[in-house]
Protein backbone atom coordinates (compact mmCIF):
# COMPACT_ATOMS: atom_id res chain seq x y z
CA UNK A 1 0.00 0.00 0.00
CA UNK A 2 1.46 3.36 -1.02
CA UNK A 3 0.38 6.96 -0.88
CA UNK A 4 -2.20 7.88 -3.55
CA UNK A 5 -1.06 8.84 -7.04
CA UNK A 6 -1.15 12.62 -7.27
CA UNK A 7 0.92 13.61 -10.31
CA UNK A 8 0.00 13.46 -13.99
CA UNK A 9 2.39 13.62 -16.97
CA UNK A 10 1.46 17.26 -17.54
CA UNK A 11 2.45 18.21 -13.99
CA UNK A 12 5.86 16.57 -14.01
CA UNK A 13 8.67 19.03 -13.42
CA UNK A 14 10.52 17.78 -16.51
CA UNK A 15 7.46 18.73 -18.58
CA UNK A 16 8.69 22.36 -18.39
CA UNK A 17 11.81 21.38 -20.35
CA UNK A 18 10.42 18.89 -22.84
CA UNK A 19 6.78 19.66 -23.65
CA UNK A 20 6.69 23.21 -25.02
CA UNK A 21 6.43 23.97 -28.74
CA UNK A 22 8.81 26.93 -28.60
CA UNK A 23 12.44 26.90 -29.67
CA UNK A 24 13.64 25.96 -26.17
CA UNK A 25 11.45 22.88 -25.98
CA UNK A 26 12.58 21.91 -29.47
CA UNK A 27 16.24 22.27 -28.47
CA UNK A 28 15.81 20.21 -25.30
CA UNK A 29 14.11 17.36 -27.17
CA UNK A 30 16.64 17.62 -29.95
CA UNK A 31 19.60 17.23 -27.61
CA UNK A 32 18.08 14.20 -25.91
CA UNK A 33 17.50 12.58 -29.29
CA UNK A 34 21.07 13.46 -30.23
CA UNK A 35 22.05 10.71 -27.79
CA UNK A 36 20.04 8.12 -29.70
CA UNK A 37 16.83 8.34 -27.67
CA UNK A 38 13.27 8.30 -28.93
CA UNK A 39 10.94 11.04 -27.75
CA UNK A 40 8.79 8.44 -26.03
CA UNK A 41 11.66 7.35 -23.79
CA UNK A 42 11.79 10.59 -21.81
CA UNK A 43 8.62 12.55 -22.52
CA UNK A 44 5.67 12.11 -20.17
CA UNK A 45 7.72 9.86 -17.89
CA UNK A 46 9.26 10.68 -14.51
CA UNK A 47 12.89 11.59 -15.12
CA UNK A 48 14.93 10.17 -12.25
CA UNK A 49 18.34 11.61 -11.48
CA UNK A 50 20.82 9.11 -10.08
CA UNK A 51 23.19 11.20 -7.96
CA UNK A 52 26.25 8.94 -7.93
CA UNK A 53 29.23 9.65 -5.66
CA UNK A 54 31.39 6.89 -7.16
CA UNK A 55 35.15 7.51 -7.38
CA UNK A 56 38.32 5.50 -7.92
CA UNK A 57 39.65 7.16 -4.76
CA UNK A 58 36.65 6.22 -2.65
CA UNK A 59 36.78 2.48 -1.85
CA UNK A 60 33.57 2.87 0.15
CA UNK A 61 31.81 3.73 -3.13
CA UNK A 62 33.87 1.71 -5.63
CA UNK A 63 30.88 -0.48 -6.51
CA UNK A 64 28.39 2.33 -7.12
CA UNK A 65 28.90 2.42 -10.88
CA UNK A 66 27.63 -1.17 -11.00
CA UNK A 67 24.79 -0.40 -8.60
CA UNK A 68 23.73 2.53 -10.78
CA UNK A 69 22.96 0.02 -13.54
CA UNK A 70 20.62 -1.84 -11.19
CA UNK A 71 18.96 1.45 -10.22
CA UNK A 72 18.46 2.26 -13.92
CA UNK A 73 16.77 -1.10 -14.50
CA UNK A 74 14.39 -0.38 -11.66
CA UNK A 75 13.57 3.07 -13.02
CA UNK A 76 12.97 1.80 -16.54
CA UNK A 77 10.83 -1.12 -15.44
CA UNK A 78 8.68 1.23 -13.36
CA UNK A 79 8.08 3.44 -16.40
CA UNK A 80 10.54 6.23 -15.67
CA UNK A 81 13.65 7.44 -17.43
CA UNK A 82 17.01 7.37 -15.51
CA UNK A 83 19.82 9.89 -15.87
CA UNK A 84 23.06 9.24 -13.99
CA UNK A 85 24.66 12.41 -12.61
CA UNK A 86 28.18 12.16 -11.13
CA UNK A 87 28.72 14.17 -7.96
CA UNK A 88 31.61 14.99 -5.63
CA UNK A 89 32.85 11.83 -3.90
CA UNK A 90 33.77 12.32 -0.26
CA UNK A 91 35.86 9.26 0.50
CA UNK A 92 37.27 9.32 4.03
CA UNK A 93 41.00 8.73 4.53
CA UNK A 94 42.07 9.99 1.09
CA UNK A 95 40.50 13.48 1.11
CA UNK A 96 42.61 16.07 2.91
CA UNK A 97 42.48 17.93 5.19
CA UNK A 98 39.06 16.39 5.83
CA UNK A 99 35.88 15.47 3.98
CA UNK A 100 34.02 17.66 6.46
CA UNK A 101 35.42 20.67 4.61
CA UNK A 102 33.43 19.55 1.56
CA UNK A 103 30.18 18.25 3.07
CA UNK A 104 28.44 21.55 2.40
CA UNK A 105 29.89 21.70 -1.12
CA UNK A 106 28.37 18.31 -1.97
CA UNK A 107 25.06 19.45 -0.47
CA UNK A 108 25.11 22.48 -2.80
CA UNK A 109 26.01 20.29 -5.77
CA UNK A 110 23.16 17.88 -5.03
CA UNK A 111 20.65 20.70 -4.61
CA UNK A 112 21.72 22.51 -7.77
CA UNK A 113 21.93 19.37 -9.92
CA UNK A 114 18.32 18.68 -9.01
CA UNK A 115 17.27 22.30 -9.52
CA UNK A 116 19.07 23.13 -12.76
CA UNK A 117 18.19 20.00 -14.75
CA UNK A 118 14.91 18.39 -15.90
CA UNK A 119 14.68 16.06 -12.89
CA UNK A 120 11.42 14.87 -11.32
CA UNK A 121 12.92 12.75 -8.56
CA UNK A 122 16.21 11.18 -7.57
CA UNK A 123 18.07 8.23 -6.13
CA UNK A 124 20.90 9.42 -3.88
CA UNK A 125 23.84 6.99 -3.89
CA UNK A 126 26.42 7.15 -1.10
CA UNK A 127 27.42 5.94 2.30
CA UNK A 128 30.84 7.19 3.38
CA UNK A 129 30.69 9.50 6.39
CA UNK A 130 29.85 12.95 5.01
CA UNK A 131 28.03 11.73 1.91
CA UNK A 132 24.69 10.77 3.52
CA UNK A 133 24.21 14.07 5.39
CA UNK A 134 25.42 16.10 2.40
CA UNK A 135 23.05 14.41 -0.06
CA UNK A 136 20.13 14.60 2.35
CA UNK A 137 20.84 18.28 3.09
CA UNK A 138 20.80 19.08 -0.62
CA UNK A 139 17.67 17.03 -1.19
CA UNK A 140 15.85 18.66 1.71
CA UNK A 141 16.69 22.10 0.31
CA UNK A 142 15.43 21.19 -3.18
CA UNK A 143 12.48 19.09 -1.95
CA UNK A 144 11.94 16.74 -4.87
CA UNK A 145 10.95 13.09 -4.26
CA UNK A 146 14.15 11.24 -3.36
CA UNK A 147 15.24 7.89 -1.99
CA UNK A 148 18.66 7.25 -0.47
CA UNK A 149 20.55 4.11 -1.56
CA UNK A 150 23.24 3.29 1.07
CA UNK A 151 26.59 2.00 -0.19
CA UNK A 152 26.65 -0.75 2.44
CA UNK A 153 29.41 -1.90 4.82
CA UNK A 154 32.47 -3.97 3.93
CA UNK A 155 32.89 -7.58 5.04
CA UNK A 156 34.31 -8.65 8.41
CA UNK A 157 37.84 -9.84 9.08
CA UNK A 158 39.26 -11.87 11.97
CA UNK A 159 42.60 -11.75 13.80
CA UNK A 160 43.53 -14.29 16.45
CA UNK A 161 39.89 -15.25 16.88
CA UNK A 162 38.70 -11.66 17.23
CA UNK A 163 36.31 -9.89 14.85
CA UNK A 164 38.32 -7.17 13.17
CA UNK A 165 37.09 -4.16 11.26
CA UNK A 166 38.21 -0.85 9.82
CA UNK A 167 39.17 2.15 11.91
CA UNK A 168 38.69 0.87 15.44
CA UNK A 169 41.24 -1.89 15.11
CA UNK A 170 43.62 0.20 13.03
CA UNK A 171 43.90 2.58 15.97
CA UNK A 172 44.12 -0.25 18.49
CA UNK A 173 46.74 -2.25 16.62
CA UNK A 174 48.84 0.80 15.78
CA UNK A 175 49.29 1.47 19.49
CA UNK A 176 50.58 -2.11 19.87
CA UNK A 177 52.82 -1.73 16.80
CA UNK A 178 54.26 1.50 18.22
CA UNK A 179 55.60 -0.29 21.29
CA UNK A 180 56.69 -3.45 19.42
CA UNK A 181 53.88 -5.77 20.55
CA UNK A 182 53.06 -6.35 16.87
CA UNK A 183 55.97 -6.85 14.47
CA UNK A 184 56.40 -5.46 10.96
CA UNK A 185 55.30 -8.64 9.16
CA UNK A 186 52.10 -8.86 11.21
CA UNK A 187 51.41 -5.17 10.61
CA UNK A 188 51.81 -5.57 6.84
CA UNK A 189 49.59 -8.63 6.84
CA UNK A 190 46.83 -6.68 8.62
CA UNK A 191 47.17 -3.86 6.10
CA UNK A 192 46.25 -6.17 3.25
CA UNK A 193 43.31 -7.97 4.84
CA UNK A 194 41.57 -5.89 7.51
CA UNK A 195 39.43 -4.21 4.85
CA UNK A 196 38.27 -7.24 2.88
CA UNK A 197 35.92 -5.71 0.34
CA UNK A 198 34.55 -2.48 -1.01
CA UNK A 199 32.03 -0.73 1.20
CA UNK A 200 31.95 1.55 4.20
CA UNK A 201 33.62 0.92 7.57
CA UNK A 202 32.10 -2.15 9.19
CA UNK A 203 31.96 -0.73 12.70
CA UNK A 204 29.21 1.54 14.04
CA UNK A 205 31.34 4.45 12.87
CA UNK A 206 30.07 7.57 11.19
CA UNK A 207 29.16 5.88 7.91
CA UNK A 208 26.82 3.32 9.47
CA UNK A 209 25.55 5.85 12.00
CA UNK A 210 24.52 8.25 9.25
CA UNK A 211 22.99 5.64 6.92
CA UNK A 212 21.01 4.38 9.93
CA UNK A 213 19.85 7.93 10.67
CA UNK A 214 18.73 8.37 7.04
CA UNK A 215 16.82 5.08 7.20
CA UNK A 216 15.18 6.08 10.49
CA UNK A 217 14.19 9.42 8.97
CA UNK A 218 12.28 7.45 6.36
CA UNK A 219 14.39 8.21 3.28
CA UNK A 220 15.77 4.67 2.75
CA UNK A 221 14.11 1.30 2.26
CA UNK A 222 13.66 -0.67 5.51
CA UNK A 223 16.74 -2.70 6.36
CA UNK A 224 18.79 -1.32 3.49
CA UNK A 225 21.61 0.30 5.49
CA UNK A 226 22.90 -2.98 6.92
CA UNK A 227 23.16 -4.94 3.65
CA UNK A 228 26.86 -5.64 2.97
CA UNK A 229 28.14 -3.84 -0.11
CA UNK A 230 29.03 -7.04 -1.97
CA UNK A 231 25.94 -9.07 -1.00
CA UNK A 232 23.60 -9.98 -3.86
CA UNK A 233 20.80 -8.43 -1.81
CA UNK A 234 22.54 -5.08 -2.25
CA UNK A 235 22.06 -5.15 -6.02
CA UNK A 236 18.42 -6.15 -5.56
CA UNK A 237 17.97 -3.25 -3.14
CA UNK A 238 19.44 -0.86 -5.73
CA UNK A 239 16.83 -2.05 -8.25
CA UNK A 240 14.10 -1.47 -5.67
CA UNK A 241 15.35 2.08 -5.08
CA UNK A 242 15.06 2.89 -8.78
CA UNK A 243 11.61 1.33 -9.04
CA UNK A 244 10.33 3.06 -5.92
CA UNK A 245 11.71 6.47 -6.98
CA UNK A 246 9.36 6.49 -9.97
CA UNK A 247 6.37 5.69 -7.79
CA UNK A 248 7.37 8.44 -5.34
CA UNK A 249 7.29 11.00 -8.16
CA UNK A 250 3.74 10.03 -9.13
CA UNK A 251 2.78 10.21 -5.45
CA UNK A 252 4.57 13.56 -5.03
CA UNK A 253 6.17 12.08 -1.92
CA UNK A 254 8.74 14.74 -1.07
CA UNK A 255 11.23 14.93 1.82
CA UNK A 256 9.17 17.72 3.40
CA UNK A 257 6.37 15.17 3.96
CA UNK A 258 8.79 12.63 5.45
CA UNK A 259 11.43 14.57 7.39
CA UNK A 260 9.29 16.12 10.10
CA UNK A 261 10.31 17.09 13.63
CA UNK A 262 9.00 13.71 14.81
CA UNK A 263 11.09 11.91 12.19
CA UNK A 264 14.21 13.75 13.35
CA UNK A 265 13.48 12.74 16.92
CA UNK A 266 13.22 9.13 15.69
CA UNK A 267 16.62 9.62 14.05
CA UNK A 268 18.16 10.76 17.35
CA UNK A 269 16.66 7.77 19.17
CA UNK A 270 18.23 5.55 16.51
CA UNK A 271 21.61 7.23 16.85
CA UNK A 272 21.83 6.71 20.60
CA UNK A 273 20.36 3.19 20.59
CA UNK A 274 23.14 2.20 18.19
CA UNK A 275 25.85 3.90 20.25
CA UNK A 276 26.63 5.83 17.09
CA UNK A 277 29.37 8.24 16.14
CA UNK A 278 29.76 11.61 17.86
CA UNK A 279 29.83 13.11 14.36
CA UNK A 280 26.05 12.72 14.28
CA UNK A 281 25.91 15.58 16.79
CA UNK A 282 27.21 17.85 14.02
CA UNK A 283 25.27 16.38 11.09
CA UNK A 284 21.84 16.06 12.70
CA UNK A 285 21.42 19.78 13.51
CA UNK A 286 22.60 20.66 10.00
CA UNK A 287 20.18 18.24 8.35
CA UNK A 288 17.28 19.36 10.50
CA UNK A 289 18.13 22.98 9.78
CA UNK A 290 17.66 22.38 6.05
CA UNK A 291 14.13 21.20 6.87
CA UNK A 292 13.48 24.33 8.92
CA UNK A 293 13.59 22.33 12.16
CA UNK A 294 15.69 23.37 15.14
CA UNK A 295 17.47 20.42 16.71
CA UNK A 296 19.95 21.39 19.42
CA UNK A 297 22.51 19.53 21.49
CA UNK A 298 20.37 19.61 24.64
CA UNK A 299 17.59 17.68 22.87
CA UNK A 300 20.10 15.04 21.77
CA UNK A 301 21.53 14.83 25.29
CA UNK A 302 18.05 14.41 26.79
CA UNK A 303 17.24 11.51 24.46
CA UNK A 304 20.63 9.92 25.17
CA UNK A 305 19.83 9.94 28.89
CA UNK A 306 16.63 8.03 28.21
CA UNK A 307 17.47 5.53 25.44
CA UNK A 308 19.99 2.74 26.16
CA UNK A 309 22.68 1.49 23.78
CA UNK A 310 21.51 -1.90 22.51
CA UNK A 311 23.80 -2.52 19.53
CA UNK A 312 26.80 -4.67 20.43
CA UNK A 313 29.01 -3.14 17.76
CA UNK A 314 32.49 -1.66 17.71
CA UNK A 315 33.72 0.73 18.98
CA UNK A 316 31.41 0.40 22.02
CA UNK A 317 30.78 -3.35 21.62
CA UNK A 318 32.47 -6.40 20.11
CA UNK A 319 30.78 -7.12 16.75
CA UNK A 320 30.65 -5.72 13.24
CA UNK A 321 28.14 -4.69 10.60
CA UNK A 322 28.00 -8.05 8.86
CA UNK A 323 26.81 -9.50 12.18
CA UNK A 324 24.31 -6.65 12.45
CA UNK A 325 22.90 -7.58 9.04
CA UNK A 326 22.41 -11.20 10.07
CA UNK A 327 20.79 -10.03 13.32
CA UNK A 328 18.01 -8.23 11.46
CA UNK A 329 19.50 -4.80 10.84
CA UNK A 330 18.02 -1.49 11.84
CA UNK A 331 14.31 -2.49 11.85
CA UNK A 332 15.08 -5.01 14.60
CA UNK A 333 16.69 -2.24 16.67
CA UNK A 334 13.76 0.09 16.05
CA UNK A 335 11.24 -2.52 17.15
CA UNK A 336 13.12 -2.91 20.44
CA UNK A 337 13.04 0.85 21.14
CA UNK A 338 9.58 1.40 19.65
CA UNK A 339 8.34 2.92 22.92
CA UNK A 340 10.63 5.89 22.24
CA UNK A 341 9.57 6.34 18.60
CA UNK A 342 6.75 8.08 16.78
CA UNK A 343 5.57 5.19 14.62
CA UNK A 344 3.14 7.37 12.65
CA UNK A 345 5.88 9.11 10.64
CA UNK A 346 5.69 8.63 6.88
CA UNK A 347 8.53 6.89 5.02
CA UNK A 348 9.70 6.55 1.43
CA UNK A 349 7.70 3.34 1.10
CA UNK A 350 4.51 5.39 1.33
CA UNK A 351 3.76 3.63 4.60
CA UNK A 352 4.37 4.66 8.18
CA UNK A 353 7.40 3.61 10.17
CA UNK A 354 5.15 1.45 12.34
CA UNK A 355 3.70 -0.35 9.30
CA UNK A 356 7.19 -1.03 7.96
CA UNK A 357 8.33 -2.46 11.29
CA UNK A 358 5.24 -4.63 11.65
CA UNK A 359 6.15 -6.43 8.42
CA UNK A 360 9.82 -6.92 9.22
CA UNK A 361 10.67 -10.61 9.78
CA UNK A 362 11.69 -11.82 13.21
CA UNK A 363 15.32 -12.95 13.52
CA UNK A 364 16.73 -15.25 16.19
CA UNK A 365 18.67 -13.21 18.74
CA UNK A 366 22.43 -13.82 18.76
CA UNK A 367 23.74 -11.14 21.11
CA UNK A 368 24.32 -8.49 18.44
CA UNK A 369 21.10 -6.56 19.12
CA UNK A 370 20.24 -6.53 22.81
CA UNK A 371 17.14 -6.03 24.88
CA UNK A 372 16.73 -2.49 26.31
CA UNK A 373 16.31 -4.03 29.77
CA UNK A 374 19.86 -5.40 29.48
CA UNK A 375 21.76 -2.78 27.46
CA UNK A 376 25.31 -3.01 26.20
CA UNK A 377 26.81 -1.11 29.14
CA UNK A 378 25.56 -0.19 32.57
CA UNK A 379 26.68 2.50 34.93
CA UNK A 380 29.91 1.67 36.70
CA UNK A 381 30.43 2.42 40.39
CA UNK A 382 29.57 6.05 41.02
CA UNK A 383 29.31 6.78 37.28
CA UNK A 384 25.77 6.02 36.20
CA UNK A 385 26.46 7.70 32.84
CA UNK A 386 29.14 5.24 31.69
CA UNK A 387 26.81 3.44 29.29
CA UNK A 388 25.38 6.47 27.48
CA UNK A 389 25.89 6.94 23.76
CA UNK A 390 26.42 10.67 24.05
CA UNK A 391 26.60 13.45 26.60
CA UNK A 392 26.86 17.21 26.19
CA UNK A 393 29.11 19.08 28.61
CA UNK A 394 29.37 22.82 29.19
CA UNK A 395 31.44 25.14 31.32
CA UNK A 396 34.05 27.84 31.03
CA UNK A 397 35.93 25.71 28.48
CA UNK A 398 32.88 25.07 26.28
CA UNK A 399 30.12 27.66 26.83
CA UNK A 400 28.18 26.46 23.77
CA UNK A 401 28.81 22.80 24.48
CA UNK A 402 31.11 19.90 23.71
CA UNK A 403 30.30 16.22 23.25
CA UNK A 404 31.63 12.93 24.57
CA UNK A 405 30.71 9.30 23.96
CA UNK A 406 30.68 7.68 27.41
CA UNK A 407 29.97 4.19 26.08
CA UNK A 408 33.35 4.19 24.29
CA UNK A 409 35.21 5.91 27.15
CA UNK A 410 36.93 4.70 30.32
CA UNK A 411 34.48 5.10 33.25
CA UNK A 412 37.20 6.15 35.70
CA UNK A 413 38.02 9.15 33.49
CA UNK A 414 34.46 10.46 33.18
CA UNK A 415 34.98 12.30 36.46
CA UNK A 416 38.54 13.50 36.30
CA UNK A 417 40.70 16.48 37.18
CA UNK A 418 44.25 16.86 35.90
CA UNK A 419 46.85 19.25 34.48
CA UNK A 420 46.51 20.25 30.83
CA UNK A 421 49.15 19.57 28.20
CA UNK A 422 48.20 21.88 25.34
CA UNK A 423 49.12 21.60 21.66
CA UNK A 424 48.41 24.24 19.03
CA UNK A 425 48.72 21.97 16.00
CA UNK A 426 48.41 18.35 14.99
CA UNK A 427 52.04 18.27 13.82
CA UNK A 428 53.30 19.64 17.15
CA UNK A 429 51.28 17.04 19.03
CA UNK A 430 52.48 14.04 17.01
CA UNK A 431 56.11 15.11 17.34
CA UNK A 432 55.75 15.35 21.11
CA UNK A 433 54.08 11.95 21.49
CA UNK A 434 57.33 10.12 20.74
CA UNK A 435 59.44 12.20 23.18
CA UNK A 436 60.61 9.95 26.04
CA UNK A 437 61.12 13.03 28.22
CA UNK A 438 57.66 14.49 27.69
CA UNK A 439 56.31 15.82 30.99
CA UNK A 440 53.15 13.71 31.10
CA UNK A 441 51.52 10.96 33.14
CA UNK A 442 48.21 9.11 33.08
CA UNK A 443 46.48 11.96 34.93
CA UNK A 444 47.43 14.58 32.36
CA UNK A 445 44.67 16.02 30.18
CA UNK A 446 45.82 16.14 26.54
CA UNK A 447 44.44 19.17 24.67
CA UNK A 448 44.55 19.95 20.95
CA UNK A 449 43.20 23.26 19.68
CA UNK A 450 42.91 25.00 16.30
CA UNK A 451 41.04 21.99 14.96
CA UNK A 452 37.56 23.50 14.65
CA UNK A 453 35.54 24.38 11.55
CA UNK A 454 37.53 27.57 10.90
CA UNK A 455 40.80 26.60 12.56
CA UNK A 456 41.23 23.16 10.97
CA UNK A 457 39.95 24.22 8.55
CA UNK A 458 36.92 21.97 8.24
CA UNK A 459 37.04 20.42 11.72
CA UNK A 460 39.26 17.41 10.91
CA UNK A 461 39.15 14.09 12.77
CA UNK A 462 42.07 14.90 15.05
CA UNK A 463 40.25 14.56 18.37
CA UNK A 464 41.32 10.99 19.19
CA UNK A 465 44.71 12.26 20.35
CA UNK A 466 47.38 9.55 20.51
CA UNK A 467 48.66 8.30 23.85
CA UNK A 468 52.32 9.29 24.42
CA UNK A 469 54.68 6.43 23.65
CA UNK A 470 56.23 6.50 27.14
CA UNK A 471 52.78 5.85 28.63
CA UNK A 472 51.88 3.16 26.09
CA UNK A 473 54.98 1.31 27.22
CA UNK A 474 53.66 1.49 30.80
CA UNK A 475 50.32 -0.01 29.77
CA UNK A 476 48.27 3.20 29.61
CA UNK A 477 45.65 2.92 26.86
CA UNK A 478 43.35 5.86 27.61
CA UNK A 479 43.59 9.42 28.89
CA UNK A 480 41.21 12.35 29.05
CA UNK A 481 41.58 14.24 25.77
CA UNK A 482 39.93 17.50 24.71
CA UNK A 483 39.71 19.19 21.32
CA UNK A 484 37.61 21.52 19.17
CA UNK A 485 38.08 19.02 16.33
CA UNK A 486 36.10 15.83 15.65
CA UNK A 487 36.96 12.15 16.04
CA UNK A 488 36.41 9.28 13.64
CA UNK A 489 33.26 7.39 14.57
CA UNK A 490 35.32 4.19 14.49
CA UNK A 491 37.56 5.39 17.32
CA UNK A 492 37.18 5.11 21.08
CA UNK A 493 38.50 6.59 24.29
CA UNK A 494 37.68 9.38 26.73
CA UNK A 495 37.63 12.20 24.20
CA UNK A 496 35.74 15.48 24.64
CA UNK A 497 35.12 16.87 21.17
CA UNK A 498 33.50 19.71 19.20
CA UNK A 499 34.38 22.30 21.87
CA UNK A 500 32.35 25.37 20.96
CA UNK A 501 33.13 28.13 20.32
CA UNK A 502 36.39 26.95 18.78
CA UNK A 503 39.80 28.30 19.70
CA UNK A 504 40.53 29.90 16.30
CA UNK A 505 37.81 32.51 16.86
CA UNK A 506 38.76 33.17 20.47
CA UNK A 507 36.76 30.50 22.26
CA UNK A 508 37.95 29.79 25.84
CA UNK A 509 40.02 26.84 24.64
CA UNK A 510 42.36 29.45 23.13
CA UNK A 511 43.10 30.76 26.64
CA UNK A 512 44.02 27.42 28.23
CA UNK A 513 47.69 26.95 29.10
CA UNK A 514 49.81 23.90 29.81
CA UNK A 515 49.70 23.24 33.55
CA UNK A 516 46.20 24.65 34.10
CA UNK A 517 43.99 22.14 35.85
CA UNK A 518 40.99 20.88 33.88
CA UNK A 519 37.93 19.20 35.39
CA UNK A 520 35.43 16.95 33.61
CA UNK A 521 32.34 15.84 35.54
CA UNK A 522 30.05 13.78 33.35
CA UNK A 523 27.34 13.65 36.00
CA UNK A 524 27.19 17.43 36.20
CA UNK A 525 27.69 17.67 32.41
CA UNK A 526 30.49 20.14 33.08
CA UNK A 527 33.88 20.90 31.56
CA UNK A 528 35.94 23.62 33.18
CA UNK A 529 39.45 24.96 33.48
CA UNK A 530 40.18 25.82 37.08
CA UNK A 531 41.38 29.32 36.29
CA UNK A 532 39.92 32.52 37.76
CA UNK A 533 37.76 34.81 35.65
CA UNK A 534 40.23 37.62 36.25
CA UNK A 535 43.13 35.58 34.90
CA UNK A 536 41.10 34.49 31.88
CA UNK A 537 40.20 38.09 31.12
CA UNK A 538 43.87 39.07 31.28
CA UNK A 539 44.74 36.25 28.89
CA UNK A 540 41.98 37.29 26.53
CA UNK A 541 43.44 40.78 26.27
CA UNK A 542 46.74 39.23 25.21
CA UNK A 543 45.21 36.79 22.70
CA UNK A 544 45.30 37.31 18.95
CA UNK A 545 43.78 35.00 16.33
CA UNK A 546 46.08 32.51 14.60
CA UNK A 547 47.03 33.47 11.02
CA UNK A 548 44.84 32.01 8.31
CA UNK A 549 46.71 31.26 5.07
CA UNK A 550 43.56 30.87 2.97
CA UNK A 551 42.90 34.13 1.12
CA UNK A 552 40.88 32.74 -1.78
CA UNK A 553 39.15 29.60 -3.06
CA UNK A 554 36.56 27.31 -1.56
CA UNK A 555 38.31 27.11 1.80
CA UNK A 556 38.04 30.88 2.17
CA UNK A 557 34.33 30.70 1.31
CA UNK A 558 33.98 27.93 3.88
CA UNK A 559 35.66 29.92 6.63
CA UNK A 560 33.50 32.96 5.88
CA UNK A 561 30.23 31.04 5.88
CA UNK A 562 30.51 28.10 8.28
CA UNK A 563 28.67 28.05 11.59
CA UNK A 564 30.09 26.60 14.81
CA UNK A 565 29.91 22.92 15.76
CA UNK A 566 26.89 23.18 18.06
CA UNK A 567 24.90 24.61 15.13
CA UNK A 568 25.94 21.89 12.68
CA UNK A 569 28.72 23.59 10.69
CA UNK A 570 26.38 24.39 7.82
CA UNK A 571 26.82 27.54 5.77
CA UNK A 572 24.72 30.37 7.15
CA UNK A 573 23.28 31.10 3.71
CA UNK A 574 22.22 27.47 3.16
CA UNK A 575 20.26 26.78 6.34
CA UNK A 576 16.51 27.14 6.61
CA UNK A 577 13.74 26.00 4.29
CA UNK A 578 12.74 29.18 2.51
CA UNK A 579 11.83 28.22 -1.07
CA UNK A 580 14.27 28.92 -3.88
CA UNK A 581 12.60 29.83 -7.21
CA UNK A 582 12.61 27.29 -10.00
CA UNK A 583 14.98 28.29 -12.82
CA UNK A 584 13.36 30.26 -15.64
CA UNK A 585 13.46 28.49 -19.00
CA UNK A 586 14.14 30.85 -21.89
Amino acid sequence: MTTPKRKTPETLRSHRWFASDDIRGFAHRQRMQQQGLNREEFMGRPVIGIINTWSDLSPCHAHLRERAEAVKRGVLQAGGYPLELPALSLGEVMVKPTTMLYRNLLSVECEELLRSLPIDGAVLMGGCDKTPPALVMGALSMDLPVIFMPAGPMLNDRYRGEAVGAGTHTKKFFAEYTIGAIDKSQWMAMESRMTRSVGTCNTMGTASTMTAIVEALGLSLPGSMAIPAVDAAHTRMAWQCGHRAVEMVWEDLKPSRICTAAAFRNAVVTYVALGGSTNAAVHLPAMAGRAGIELNLDEIDAIARDVPVIANLYPSGTRLMEDFFYAGGLPTVLRKVAAHLDLSTLTCTGRTLGENLADWPEVEEDGTILDPAAPLKQGVGDCAEAGLAMAVVRGNLAPNGAVIKPSAASPHLLRHTGPALVFDSNAEMFEAMADPDLDVDENTVLVLRNGGPIGGPGMPEWGNLPIPKKLLQKGVRDMLRISDSRMSGTHYGTCVLHVSPESAIGGPLALLRTGDRVRLDIGARSLDMLVSDEELEARRRQWSPPPQPYTRGFTRIYQNEVTQAHLGCDFASLSGNDPTPEPPIH
